[in-house]
């Protein structure tokens, strides 16, 4: 029995059918392993996505940032034993975090790629847009106003998850900031930054992503607010290779997040 060969062309043709555009721009998480077997690998898929979306589009990453061990300690501060050690973040050669996927380090790692300056909400960016998304990314609360994931709300973008997930849909963290909700859990995160003077200490102020904003919710909520949109009839769902995926439009999705936690746990 053979294993079926997914190419650069079937995944573009699958990408066409769930519903990608010319000229998107599209933020992407993936679980590669469940695409199958592809020729030429990750970067196959991602030469697709710019087979579909042509040179006026742009794919976009969550990278957050790779230091191999948490280095911070229970107020947020990296730990003494590791200070003098942890390198500065510099967008130009930060690394993914390792459990973001392969995706996301080949899309952070192509020749022409942007990447934010928030190490927490890093994204990167390759396309015709990428500066405009990924530049003066704000450090505090990294996932609101000025943001890449605001501005690719305000651009009409798209969220593509290829087997991702859905619970780890980032934009929706967006969607938490924007939301009216009383108690909302709010953390601080100490980062060294590379400057052209040298390493620059950096106290960051930001809404807990890691666990749900406020109490209630449980800790997958965001499935469960993705799995709602689609039962409205919204977004869009399809085999890309062997992995079943979504699509979403950005600002639909942030829209009906924030109704979705205001309902049940604003004032």
């Amino acid at each position: 029995m053979t294993t079926a060969v997914l190419t650069r062309a079937s995944l573009a043709g699958d990408l066409r059918r769930v519903g990608l555009a010319e000229g998107d721009a599209v933020m992407v998480h993936a679980a590669f392993g469940r695409v199958g077997t592809v020729l030429g690998g990750p970067d196959a898929l991602v030469d697709a996505l710019f087979d579909v979306i042509g040179p006026e589009g742009t794919v976009l990453s969550y990278q957050d940032w790779e230091l191999g061990v948490d280095v911070w300690d229970e107020h947020g501060r990296v730990a003494d034993e590791f200070r003098e050690h942890v390198p500065p973040y510099d967008p130009a050669t930060a690394r993914p975090a390792r459990d973001h996927g392969v995706l996301a380090a080949v899309i952070g790692t192509r020749p022409g790629v942007r990447r934010s300056g928030n190490p927490g909400a890093a994204v990167a960016a390759i396309g015709a847009r990428a500066d405009g998304f990924t530049a003066d990314h704000p450090l505090d609360y990294g996932y609101g106003e000025g943001s890449p994931f605001a501005r690719l709300v305000a651009a009409g973008g798209r969220v593509l998850m290829v087997g991702a997930p859905l619970d780890t849909m980032t934009i929706l963290h967006h969607a938490e900031h924007l939301a009216v909700l009383p108690g909302k859990r709010r953390i601080q995160v100490e980062y060294p930054l590379a400057t052209p003077e040298g390493t620059r200490w950096r106290l960051v102020e930001e809404f807990d992503t890691s666990r749900p904003v406020v109490p209630g919710p449980p800790e997958d909520y965001f499935r469960l607010i993705v799995e709602d949109f689609l039962a409205s009839g919204a977004g869009r769902r399809g085999p890309i290779g062997k992995a079943g995926s979504v699509l979403v439009d950005a600002p639909a999705i942030v829209a009906f997040a924030v109704e979705w936690l205001e309902s049940r746990y604003g004032s």
